[in-house]
């Protein structure tokens, strides 16, 4: 990228979004992770990493039960969607020598997370698209974290995966230079325009996360960096990778227009030791239609289908 590019998207954004967190904050390099307090021992923890231009508040209303623990990322150069809590620098936070606004760099933020935070026995790492891939990733850098642990991988950027033809198309001609206009374009834009298009069948808790997509990073060349990498890692990571995981699920859904879902099945299908689970979904975003569609924890920290269908 020219730096004259860089430049005009390295102006600081201000945070849109944010919730009440009772818990705490832990920076981790250019990112964060969010302990939420939970009432005694934990039965299980969820670890749940947010996709593209999310934040980590996708998870909080899919995991409110008590016994719960649950631990959230913010990855590389995104706000920390949290109020009345001070970030805290953990003694066990190691320096990442990756590019920030990278699935390398939010992997390492995961391993991380994942080597000195969860008190359970029972872990389920929960990534949804984007958030997908850096479990995989974070997974084929530390093997050994994860030969004991759950993934649930929902509507997941995969190897060999591809974005929905209608993404690509209206990506095509947006070239460096183009890309603050076009953000101000989306966001002074009303969500009708493109919502129902790319976002499905909308309801007041997609409305209020899903509204801001665009302020959701500390600047907007975060945005394009995550984009062009999580579509590199896509096109050059080998389906190996599956090698690196023990047992989870693929959640589909029945429609996706975001990320092209006949690629994302044929990419699931050479997994050996995960479930492909497809859903009635009507969008990309699994938990925000349907939280019912999420497989429950049970108390041995199994999965099973929502209600013990």
């Amino acid at each position: 990228m020219k730096p004259s590019h860089e430049r005009k998207l390295i102006k600081p954004v201000e945070i849109a979004y944010s919730e009440m967190f009772s818990g705490r904050v832990f920076h981790v390099g250019r990112g964060a992770v969010s302990v939420r307090n939970h009432s005694g021992e934990a039965l299980h923890t969820v670890i749940g990493v947010h996709g593209y231009l999310e934040n980590h508040c996708y998870f909080t209303h899919t995991y409110d039960d008590p016994t719960t623990e649950l631990i959230l990322l913010t990855c590389s150069n995104y706000h920390i969607p949290v109020n009345g809590v001070t970030p805290e620098t953990p003694e066990w936070e190691m320096e990442i020598d990756e590019v920030p606004g990278t699935i390398a760099y939010d992997a390492e933020i995961l391993n991380q997370a994942l080597a000195n935070l969860p008190t359970s026995n029972h872990i389920r790492l929960h990534g949804h698209s984007r958030g997908g891939a850096v479990i995989l990733e974070a997974a084929r850098r530390r093997p050994d974290l994860y030969r004991d642990v759950e993934l649930l991988l929902e509507a997941p950027a995969l190897p060999q995966g591809r974005l929905h033809a209608l993404v690509t198309i209206m990506l095509e001609p947006v070239g460096h230079g183009m890309w603050p206009w076009l953000i101000r374009l989306i966001n002074n834009a009303p969500a009708s325009v493109y919502g129902q298009t790319f976002f499905g069948r909308m309801n007041p808790r997609k409305k209020r996360l899903l509204g801001k997509l665009f302020s959701s990073t500390q600047d907007q060349l975060t945005v394009v960096r995550n984009l062009e990498d999580v579509i590199e890692w896509m096109e050059t990571t080998s389906t190996d990778i599956y090698e690196c995981v023990n047992r989870g699920i693929f959640l589909i859904p029945g429609t996706d227009r975001i990320l092209d879902k006949t690629a994302m099945l044929a990419s699931a299908s050479a997994s050996g030791t995960m479930e492909i689970r497809e859903t009635p979904s009507p969008s990309h975003f699994i938990a925000l239609d349907d939280r019912e569609l999420i497989p429950e924890l049970d108390g041995d920290g199994n999965s099973r289908n929502a209600g013990g269908q």
